[in-house]
């Protein structure tokens, strides 16, 4: 009986500490979602969720790693999306425009920023 007891009082220690590792949080950030009010952050927005979002939903991992929180300066970010690395595909300036890739480059700084308060 004690034995039995046992067995049943680890398996629900490892279920729960299974449940517990497995509940990252996804979705919107806790701070709420990213309050927009410059036109460059909107536009840089639609050209993340045109290009960018399939792969890094949100700024966050998905087919791609996150990147809501790699504290890249502008050019190295610039540099990634016209280059590319690894899975990621170069963009060229057909497919971003330079203007583009500098309201891009705003809006993914202002979503690295992003603690409740619009931050530019």
């Amino acid at each position: 009986m004690i034995q039995r007891l046992g067995l049943v009082l680890r398996i629900l220690i490892i279920s729960g500490s299974l449940l517990v590792a497995c509940s990252a949080r996804r979705g919107e950030p806790i701070v709420g979602p990213l309050a927009i009010s410059e036109p460059g952050i909107a536009r840089g927005q639609q050209v993340f969720m045109r290009e960018c979002h399939q792969c890094h939903p949100g700024g966050e991992a998905g087919l791609g790693p996150a990147i809501n929180n790699k504290p890249l300066p502008g050019f190295l970010i610039k540099f990634q999306v016209r280059n590319g690395l690894g899975a990621m595909p170069a963009f060229s300036q057909n497919e971003i425009s330079p203007e583009e890739l500098d309201h891009l480059v705003d809006y993914l700084k202002a979503l690295r920023n992003h603690s409740g308060n619009q931050q530019s």
